[in-house]
């Protein structure tokens, strides 16, 4: 795990800044490869410290952060900033169903975290482990439905459309209104339900697999 946690770190490094290059040569000679070019940079570039932040954090803190969430959060990371906004991927039907997915899954594995970190190690192996995973979907599911809020005051306030109720510049009307909406929901429920029964049949097997999920102090 942290050596595949170690790789997608640098694809992720690797393949902003040669996006970086070869787009912005484009942008220079007056050809830009996509439309909007140099806003994408932008986005692009503040990807190289959102991929950074597991680090600056183990650094600040002096903490090792668990891998699997790591791993999760460097894959949302790729698909959302470098292909999803960089290279336009964004186009691909469903392609942000399946950030949810992977997004949902690293949420529910933080609600493990906090439940490791707040629960006495003496007392874990008394609790349910069904009650455990239940926790980590609810509250994988629980930040899903805080992000959709955050989706609907931006479309509110600024006008935009991250809830897809326009299209064509134009306000859907009736049922199709609901669709982005309900999908990112069933994504976030299918993620952290996945990660939440992968977890209880871990934990039900031998309740120190919770340690995955563990902060450790980094003397």
């Amino acid at each position: 795990m942290r050596s595949l946690r170690k790789f997608l770190y640098w694809l992720n490094i690797v393949g902003m800044i040669a996006y970086l290059i070869v787009c912005g040569y484009f942008q220079m000679t007056g050809k830009p490869l996509y439309p909007g070019q140099v806003g994408l940079m932008f986005q692009v570039a503040s990807g190289l410290v959102l991929v950074s932040i597991p680090l600056i954090i183990e650094k600040w803190a002096h903490v090792a952060l668990p891998d699997i969430l790591v791993v999760l959060y460097e894959l949302f990371i790729l698909m959302a900033i470098l292909l999803g906004t960089g290279m336009q991927a964004y186009s691909i039907p469903n392609w942000d169903k399946f950030e949810h997915l992977f997004s949902a899954g690293m949420l529910a594995g933080s609600g493990f975290m906090i439940y490791a970190a707040r629960t006495p190690a003496d007392k874990q192996d008394q609790i349910d482990p069904f009650l455990i995973a239940l926790f980590g979907a609810a509250f994988g599911v629980l930040l899903g439905v805080c992000w959709e809020f955050y989706e609907f005051t931006g479309d509110s306030l600024f006008g935009m459309n991250m809830q897809r109720y326009m299209a064509a510049g134009k306000p859907l009307i009736g049922h199709p209104v609901l669709y982005d909406t309900m999908g990112d929901l069933l994504s976030d429920f299918i993620g952290s339900a996945g990660m939440s029964l992968y977890a209880f049949f871990k934990i039900r097997r031998d309740h120190s697999w919770l340690n995955t999920f563990k902060l450790h102090r980094i003397k």
